[in-house]
């Protein structure tokens, strides 16, 4: 037999459904909007806040007069308790005694699911207004200025050279992920007096023992460690190719290749906030 869905179940249900047609509404207007319009962007942001906060008002009010509807029972189960009710009203009531734990358990489900996706829909009004979003709308006009655009990288570790890997394929001269890995660490072993002045032990401040320093190189090579500006430097030498990388907040970083002028018609570009 076909389970009947209670009342909260189908209010639930209506919500969810609700919150994920707001949500593909609020894409459209994020799209019809220019990256570069800041305030048109200003006034976007402000405008879905509004429209996520009037439709967790109104789930609050259905959920309230669901919650009053329910209480009208709880009223008669009490008359019941001090004999207020006929024989046929104690039959009703006995059947919602033996309903209620189970009713209370869909109450409590119904209601950490409403939380949950209250907090997720809060979470994503305050990531609109957030810093980190607001620098990707600097760094996006940034890149518009130049005729660039962001593309996404997995945030695995290996983003870095990732980001390189992209450029190059896109300049006609693709190296693997593991190439690239293999060849940083490499250089750096080899030119290991320009690197190991930059590395220190966090605890004691000292400078990298020379066994330090090859386990370093080899989790450059062989794991997803990140990349910072030191392994952007040996790739620069690797490559042959001046590096830039550019900021939101900060200035860009142009990493030079030693004995070689500056080409910027082939500089691989990669971005950060």
């Amino acid at each position: 037999m076909e389970e009947v869905e209670t009342a909260e179940e189908l209010l639930a249900k209506q919500h969810r459904k609700e919150k994920k047609d707001l949500q593909a509404k609020i894409q459209i207007m994020k799209n019809a909007v220019p990256k570069n319009d800041k305030k048109r962007r200003k006034q976007l942001t402000e405008d879905i806040a509004k429209l996520e906060a009037e439709l967790t008002q109104k789930h609050d009010n259905e959920l309230k007069q669901l919650q009053d509807s329910s209480s009208v029972e709880e009223v008669s189960n009490a008359m019941d308790s001090v004999g207020l009710v006929d024989d046929e009203e104690k039959t009703d009531s006995s059947k919602q005694t033996r309903t209620s734990k189970a009713q209370k358990r869909r109450d409590k489900k119904a209601a950490l699911e409403k939380e949950r996706e209250s907090r997720i829909a809060e979470a994503e009004v305050e990531n609109l207004a957030g810093s980190r979003h607001q620098e990707g709308l600097k760094l996006s006009q940034k890149l518009m200025e130049r005729q660039l655009q962001i593309r996404e990288i997995s945030s695995d570790g290996h983003c870095m050279y990732r980001a390189v890997e992209d450029q190059l394929t896109e300049r006609g001269a693709p190296r693997s992920l593991k190439e690239l890995r293999a060849q940083t660490a490499q250089y750096m072993r080899s030119h290991a007096d320009d690197f190991l002045p930059f590395l220190t032990d966090p605890n004691s401040g000292d400078m990298y023992t020379a066994d330090e320093f090859e386990k370093y190189c080899n989790d450059v090579a062989d794991t997803a460690a990140w990349g910072g500006q030191l392994e952007l430097k040996a790739l620069s030498q690797v490559l042959q190719l001046p590096i830039e990388v550019i900021q939101a907040e900060s200035p860009s970083i142009i990493i030079v290749t030693c004995g070689m002028l500056m080409d910027l018609v082939n500089t691989t570009t990669l971005w950060s906030l």
